[in-house]
């Protein structure tokens, strides 16, 4: 059931992705005194922004930012400085383009163009995108186990992982919300979101690759298999968000459940022989190649697409099949249940 590693390709990636370190744009002279000098003057060129506006008590002329921007961006809590810091970075970009260097990170990111106040916009389409193709999934599974195939007598489904797939759906669908919520405007709050929905979906992963590829039926053994991974994410997660958001421990974190994930069903596609296995490969394979873009890192094209966007862009035909496997699993484990009956 290699659609594991396919989620430990969605998911361990997006831990990685706040692996914030000094950057060299951050660190240009030049750069550093255009934002100083915005934040003194409110302008960078012939721009400038009402809330780089201060009195002498240090309070913004025009109110507060929430009261001077547009509502579709006010959400977005843009300040004096991730304006100046912004404007200055595009200012900057365009400086060094016509002296024919090449693009260069600041604060950790590239420099990516705004869209209506959207940081990233093509990685949240794509993050969108793949919350729906996870809907999508997950409403064809819910139809097919709860309307066209059969019942047992006391009116349960024949699949016994019909619960645990309802409730995986429920744990990717929020972490591409938050993924996508996160490229949208990256702050404290949305960074802890998006990273605790990762890991949260990465440990609940690993408990169902376990409970499916030993064939773990019995509620007191699940209990046994979900108990200590429960318990580990929570304090992982609780450790994140209120004693320190250390991007290296997650990192060794989600790579360890996402290679304990691989092995579990590399091994069980292996030597389960299930007829649809030919899926598995697929989504493997499309997952390993997906990664190349993470490593291969570029700036974005246009300011817009990055190679972690077109990661996300991978991820969405890869889990179109994935649902796809977990469909046939529940229709080939029926059938299956259904001639022992007989």
């Amino acid at each position: 059931m290699e659609r594991r590693s396919f989620v430990l390709f969605l998911v361990a990636l997006s831990c990685f992705v706040g692996l914030y370190e000094a950057s060299p744009g951050d660190a240009d002279p030049v750069y550093k005194a255009c934002v100083l000098q915005c934040e003194k003057t409110g302008c960078v060129a012939d721009k400038c922004f009402q809330h780089c506006n201060f009195s002498s008590d240090g309070n913004p002329i025009d109110g507060p930012w929430y009261l001077q921007e547009p509502l579709y961006i006010q959400w977005k809590q843009w300040d004096c400085r991730s304006d100046c810091r912004y404007h200055c970075m595009l200012s900057r970009e365009e400086e060094r383009l016509e002296l024919g260097y090449k693009p260069v990170k600041y604060h950790g990111k590239w420099p990516f163009k705004r869209i209506y106040g959207i940081q990233e916009p093509v990685s949240v389409a794509f993050s969108a995108l793949n919350l729906a193709v996870q809907f999508h999934g997950w409403v064809s599974f819910y139809i097919l186990v709860n309307y066209k195939l059969p019942f047992r007598q006391n009116k349960k489904t024949y699949y016994e992982y019909t619960g645990l797939w309802n409730i995986y759906a429920v744990f990717a669908m929020n972490a591409w919300f938050w993924s996508a919520v996160f490229h949208s405007r990256d702050v404290d709050l949305t960074e802890k979101l998006d990273y605790s929905s990762a890991v949260a979906l990465l440990g609940y992963s690993l408990m169902l690759a376990i409970i499916r590829a030993f064939s773990v039926k019995l509620e007191a053994a699940r209990v046994m298999v979900a108990a200590p991974l429960i318990a580990f994410v929570t304090t992982h997660i609780l450790y994140l968000n209120f004693y320190q958001l250390d991007y290296g421990l997650n990192m060794k974190v989600c790579v360890a459940m996402g290679i304990l994930q691989i092995v579990i069903w590399a091994v069980w596609a292996g030597v389960s022989g299930h007829p649809s296995r030919w899926k598995l490969w697929v989504v493997v394979l499309g997952g390993a190649l997906a990664m190349l873009l993470e490593i291969y890192d570029f700036p974005p094209y246009g300011g817009l697409v990055d190679a972690h966007a077109l990661w996300h862009a991978t991820t969405i035909p890869l889990t179109y099949l994935w649902w796809s496997f977990v469909r046939d699993d529940a229709e080939h484990r029926t059938s299956v249940l259904l001639k022992k009956t007989k």
